[in-house]
């Protein structure tokens, strides 16, 4: 499954993953500084929900795709199916 997202999407997703990079990178550095261990794990929480809105964003976006191919045959149906319920999971 190819990754086909509009532009705006795609931004959306970029956008998330980029800020989720700057939260790690504040992590590392927290980290570094021996900052308080909850403080540490707050931001590790909130990375992890970055990443997973992502996550599900591009998910999201290939549902939408499978949908609006409604011709495909009911074998091509079952077996997006079963790959985009797999890629969901592995984020749940």
């Amino acid at each position: 499954m190819e990754l086909e997202m509009a532009a705006d999407e795609l931004k959306s997703v970029l956008n998330r993953l980029r800020r989720a990079q700057g939260q790690i990178a504040g992590i590392i550095k927290m980290i570094e500084d021996g900052r308080d261990c909850e403080d540490v794990i707050t931001q590790l929480a909130a990375v992890s929900r970055a990443l997973d809105r992502a996550g599900f964003a591009i998910i999201a976006t290939g549902l939408q795709h499978c949908m609006a191919e409604g011709e495909r045959a009911a074998g091509d149906r079952d077996l997006m199916r079963a790959r985009l319920e797999k890629l969901f999971l592995s984020l749940a």
